[in-house]
């Protein structure tokens, strides 16, 4: 079983970056992901990475974000430039031993271990 923990949020301006964390027990057979709940919202999908380093990212946040794994330290990280307002959210970590076609990688459904969460807020 898989155990997430994250972190790194907090309160930036608009045009800021943060840096998130997530500390996992052991490497998932398949893929990790960033999803975000902004609040009254579906939570969404925002970046992935399979375990062979192949990532995968929302139009949303392409060229802002940047998903990578330290697989030394069994941390994932999200790297997060030029924040905007409407990326205000709780951002989760999540990871699944099971083998996703595209369509699915940014169903929450289809992951089987999530982190707490962790709130990013961006104030202009």
């Amino acid at each position: 079983r898989v155990q997430l923990s994250d972190s790194g949020g907090g309160s930036v301006q608009v045009g800021g970056s943060l840096r998130l964390s997530c500390m996992y027990s052991t490497e998932p057979y398949s893929r990790m992901a960033w999803f975000r709940q902004p609040s009254g919202k579906e939570r969404e999908g925002v970046a992935t990475i399979y375990r062979t380093g192949a990532t995968y990212y929302a139009d949303s946040v392409k060229g802002r974000f940047t998903i990578s794994q330290d697989k030394a330290k069994n941390t994932l990280y999200l790297e997060m430039l030029d924040l905007k307002s409407e990326d205000t959210a709780i951002y989760y970590c999540a990871a699944t031993d099971v083998l996703l076609p595209t369509a699915h990688f940014f169903r929450p459904a289809k992951y089987d271990y999530w982190g707490q969460g962790t709130q990013v807020t961006v104030s202009s």
